[in-house]
């Protein structure tokens, strides 16, 4: 297969950068890029007075952008919401479209949701940007949650996004039925050392892409919590 001899992999690496948006400017390029993608290309959301798509989860957030070495220009971003002490999982935004309840089997200080997953059809082809650009988000979001000390993956998807993520490796589970919540969404989950350790065994070329050889997730010490009562 294409993927499995690492030619897209070696050119994710040499025409994309992936950053985390630690300062203010790199947090409004991702306010938008969301406004370029929700507002104005898929029309999900309807723009606002300014440029910037955001809501009140993002002081929660951490967020990621996917960038084209040449131009400069953003062509991806999303955020990953960890639970802390001032947002615990059932008031992530995702609960919005299910009842109370849908993430306690999953470990509750050790859960983020993946959100705002968006990638510019404009400026993908733009920049001649190829399929894999979803895994240089991924590789940001597992960098994170190294960094976080996050276990598991909540999210609510497009069925599309989830077939794939599964086609590169990346196997998001069911979490429910699929609902509709600005189109179609299935919530889903991941325990993210199993996911690693599926990646690296089915893909090998992926799995050193996305977590850095094993830099950004080390699995030995990267052990999941049990489920809460």
């Amino acid at each position: 297969m294409y993927l499995e001899n690492g030619t897209l992999v070696s050119q994710l690496r040499n025409e994309y950068g992936v950053v985390v948006a630690r300062t203010p400017a790199l947090r409004s390029e991702c306010g938008r890029l969301r406004h370029q993608v929700f507002c104005m290309e898929t029309g999900i959301f309807r723009p606002g007075v300014s440029d910037q798509e955001s809501d009140e989860f993002d002081e929660h957030a951490h967020h990621v952008l996917l960038i084209h070495r040449q131009s400069g220009a953003a062509i991806g971003t999303t955020r990953i919401i960890p639970s802390s002490q001032k947002l615990v999982p059932d008031r992530f935004p995702m609960t919005r479209a299910f009842p109370p309840g849908i993430l306690r089997k999953l470990p509750q200080r050790s859960i983020g949701e993946i959100s705002r997953f968006a990638i510019s059809r404009e400026r993908r082809v733009a920049c001649g940007a190829s399929m894999m650009a979803r895994l240089g988000l991924m590789r940001g979001l597992v960098r994170l949650s190294g960094e976080l000390g996050l276990t598991h993956w909540c999210a609510i998807m497009e069925p599309k996004l989830v077939r794939l993520f599964q086609a590169s490796g990346v196997d998001f589970k069911q979490l429910g039925p699929a609902v509709e919540y600005f189109g179609w969404r299935q919530p889903v989950w991941a325990d993210i050392n199993l996911l690693s350790v599926q990646l690296r065994a089915s893909n090998r070329q992926i799995w050193n892409y996305v977590t850095q050889d094993g830099t950004f997730w080390n699995e030995p010490t990267r052990q999941s919590m049990p489920e809460s009562a």
